[in-house]
């Protein structure tokens, strides 16, 4: 193995094993024993078979081009790897003097890079630009180059309202200059070394750093009265994705794929539905990325990775005389019989791009390019690529092309695209913002699962912010799940009790028959766990995870830990003689079982640990089947339930709006229609256990109880209305004089907000929104004037009555 190889093994075996750790501690089900290293043997071997197969193919090829290149790196990198960040800088204006005119004739090139202009081939301006016209096939003087002479020529794509209309061409250094050079048959002139500074061309500046020499260069064109101007102008700026450094384009000697014919087959699979990418807006970007491609340079001048499988021969010309094979000794036997047996054959020292073998993945990690192993035969292709939007040309895009190209499959059915995690604030995590994130760390605060539930909820392909906050509320819904468990446990009978687990087994909930036989609380919750399985069941299969997480949530806690649970302590502790207790035990366990199950992708391990705790379970949940789909579901008795629910909200905001004590049951009459009443009444033990009321005084009627006049009248819903005895809840006299404290308070706070807005001093002083911030004060403190005031009037009218 090269030592580049050794080195990179031994810096992939450190952070993958970070890297996998921090999988293994989220909770990823992966066979660990299959785990893959980019540089395994058999991986390698793959790289190698695929480039000798795309080489066969004239599908690679070598060739000195315009490729971006990495000056600290010492490197060329993908346009992928180059990322643009606008940036402030200047234009700076020169004088180009026409050779054989007058001192007045003289072309002003407008420049972000004047540093360039030792490789200037050629000064270019509009055909129909009048100001330049008279030069037309004329010389310009390059500056500060002894009076080297370059063509004036005309080009329709030069912009006449940039800068001053003038282009000068430099296409050892620009990438539209060099197309530009080889449509025209310019040369190209490279003025600078692969450590950024500048060569021999640009004569007394050899050797300057290319920044130094802007600086310099720019210093000199105004002390010879070349430099017209220099104005702030705003860059658009090509840094290193991997470095962070200013990437020079740079003519470079260099192995690249042709993308074209590969890419044309990538994009049919998209367009004959043989592959998806979600979310949809992605296949937009995606085609118009495949539709415009180049051709991918692939070699890189870095200490590690794969080395191209390219031998030379000693004396012979690079280009010309090279060897292609799997192995060395493969190589030096082709040697032989082509160039004699003395012939010295020595390695390309490039190395491929990562993203090459990345590419192959697929079906490298299974055995690739042997077609007839059992891994590639029973995995090959796979069901969904789950990965981040960003590397969606880096790797997916690529990988479906070496995939149809090697396999003649695509490689995988679905794409699903995530966001990337970023701080609270929005902004990528890095290094130098200190804003880096360990999963493990967070685990250590949270918990796994609440870290889990909090990227799942994020909307595919949008990045997600992880705040604090979010984190806190989501380890809360794990507190609550296992509080819940807890209470399920504790209500369940105990495993010695045959009988009891007999009678409540014996409940079934699949046939609607069976459902409509349940009392109102469990046929309704029954029935929203129903609906729940076959919404969230449609939503995973439509990879909608962030609603999925979202309706898991909303029915545990809004439904069955906020109501049902609280309902069925109506069976479990208060009915007479327990009778109803099994069906209650039934439901609950039934329920809470079911969302375990649902839950379990988003949450595994606070879900597995409370499967197990159940009694009488047979397996792990991990490997329980999944909720059966298109259970009974009745909606009449949703809708009762709603007004049930309707109804003991309304007296529940009724106690708080009173300060009735907590603990102090009241008295109510419930009126209603007949058949509002029938079923409301029949639970009138879980209606006094949720609305706190005493059992023994609450009353069903169809009219208005006698003492109505002295009563708090609540409408629930329509046709469905209660009212509350006052005296029952308030010591009325206290009350009274409670309030009229409170409101005379209120009005004097009143007062003064009002006298500061009508202060014109204040008005036209203090901020805006200091003013807008007091007005809101003040509308609020006149709302809750007049409810006192209302609140005051009722219970004065309430004595009168009652005296």
């Amino acid at each position: 193995m090269p030592f580049g190889n050794q080195a990179a093994l031994r810096h992939g075996n450190r952070y993958g094993g970070t890297i996998t750790n921090q999988i293994k501690r989220l909770g990823a089900s992966c066979d660990w024993t299959r785990e893959r290293f980019t540089l395994d043997e058999q991986l390698s071997r793959a790289v190698i078979e695929a480039f000798i197969r795309l080489h066969e193919k004239g599908l690679i090829y070598q060739g000195s081009y315009l490729v971006n290149w990495s000056p600290n790196l010492q490197t060329a990198v993908s346009d992928l790897e180059v990322e643009y960040s606008e940036e402030p800088g200047f234009l700076y204006h020169i004088k180009y003097r026409v050779a054989g005119g007058s001192r007045n004739d003289f072309l002003t090139v407008a420049t972000t890079r004047p540093e360039t202009l030792f490789g200037d081939v050629a000064i270019a301006v509009h055909p129909k630009d009048e100001r330049y016209s008279m030069y037309i096939g004329r010389m310009a003087i390059v500056p500060m180059t002894y009076g080297r002479h370059v063509p004036i020529i005309s080009d329709r794509h030069v912009d006449k309202d940039f800068g001053t209309g003038v282009l000068k061409i430099s296409p050892g250094h620009d990438h539209n200059d060099y197309f530009l050079a080889r449509k025209l048959g310019l040369p190209i002139l490279n003025v600078m070394n692969k450590d950024g500074t500048l060569n021999e061309v640009a004569g007394l500046y050899c050797g300057m750093d290319r920044f130094e020499a802007r600086k310099q260069l720019w210093s000199e064109l105004e002390e010879t009265g070349l430099a017209v101007k220099k104005e702030p102008h705003t860059l658009r700026v090509p840094r290193s994705q991997r470095g962070g450094e200013v990437i020079e384009p740079l003519v470079s000697k260099q192995w690249f794929v042709t993308m074209e014919p590969l890419a044309e087959k990538a994009l049919h699979a998209v367009e004959k539905g043989e592959l998806t990418i979600l979310p949809e807006r992605f296949e937009k970007i995606y085609n118009h990325w495949l539709s415009n491609i180049k051709d991918w340079c692939i070699s890189r001048q870095l200490w590690w990775g794969h080395r191209i499988p390219v031998w030379y021969i000693e004396g012979k010309k690079c280009e010309e005389d090279y060897i292609v094979a799997r192995n060395a000794d493969e190589a030096l036997e082709k040697a032989h019989k082509k160039y004699g047996k003395d012939v010295i054959i020595y390695q390309d020292p490039d190395v491929l791009d990562t993203w090459f073998s990345s590419a192959l993945w697929p079906f490298s990690t299974l055995g690739w390019p042997d077609v007839s192993s059992e891994d590639f035969k029973k995995f090959y292709p796979a069901t969904v690529l789950e990965t981040g939007h960003d590397i969606l040309f880096f790797w997916v895009a690529r990988m479906v092309m070496m995939g149809i190209e090697f396999t003649g499959t695509v490689p995988f059915s679905y794409v699903y695209l995530h966001g990337l995690i970023r701080d609270s604030q929005g902004r990528k995590m890095s290094k130098t913002l200190g804003n880096v994130v360990d999963p493990l760390d967070t685990i250590k605060d949270y918990g796994t699962d609440a870290l889990r539930f909090t990227l799942a909820l994020g909307t595919a392909g949008q990045d997600l912010n992880l705040s604090t906050e979010r984190l806190t509320a989501n380890k809360a819904f794990t507190n609550k799940l296992w509080n819940a468990g807890k209470f399920v446990l504790q209500n369940l009978p105990s495993q010695a009790d045959t009988y009891a687990w007999e009678t409540m087994l014996a409940c079934k909930f699949d046939r609607e028959e069976a459902l409509l036989k349940l009392p109102l609380p469990e046929c309704w919750v029954v029935s929203k766990l129903h609906i729940l399985i076959d919404t969230v069941t449609a939503s995973y299969d439509k990879f909608f995870f962030g609603d999925v997480g979202r309706e898991i949530y909303d029915f545990f806690w809004s439904d069955f830990a906020d109501w049902y649970i609280e309902a069925s302590k109506a069976r479990l502790y208060h009915s007479g003689g327990n009778s109803a207790a099994p069906l209650a035990q039934a439901v609950l366990l039934y329920v809470f079982e079911n969302v375990l199950k649902l839950l379990h992708p988003f949450m595994p391990f606070v879900t597995e640990e409370l499967w197990q705790a159940l009694p009488k379970r047979k397996g792990a949940l991990i490997v329980s089947p999944w909720p059966q789909i298109s259970l009974p579901q009745n909606a009449n008795s949703i809708k009762k339930f709603e007004n049930f629910q309707a109804l003991t909200r309304a007296i529940r905001n009724a106690r708080a709006e009173y300060s009735v004590e907590p603990a102090k049951r009241i008295s109510a009459s419930i009126v209603a229609s007949e058949d509002v009443i029938q079923y409301i009444s029949k639970e009138k033990e879980v209606l006094a256990l949720l609305s706190r009321l005493d059992l023994e005084n609450v009353h069903f009627t169809d009219s208005p109880p006698g003492d109505a006049n002295q009563s708090v009248h609540l409408v629930a819903s329509e046709g469905l209305e209660a009212y509350l005895p006052l005296a029952d809840m308030v010591d009325i006299s206290a009350e009274l004089d409670r309030l009229s404290k409170r409101l005379s308070k209120m009005q004097t706070e009143y007062e003064g907000l009002v006298d500061r807005l009508n202060s014109p001093k204040f008005i036209e002083k203090a901020p805006e929104d200091v003013v807008c911030g007091v007005r809101e004060k003040a509308a609020e403190a006149e709302e809750k004037i007049n409810l006192t005031k209302n609140r005051l009037s009722f219970l004065r009218s309430s004595v009168s009555a009652s005296q």
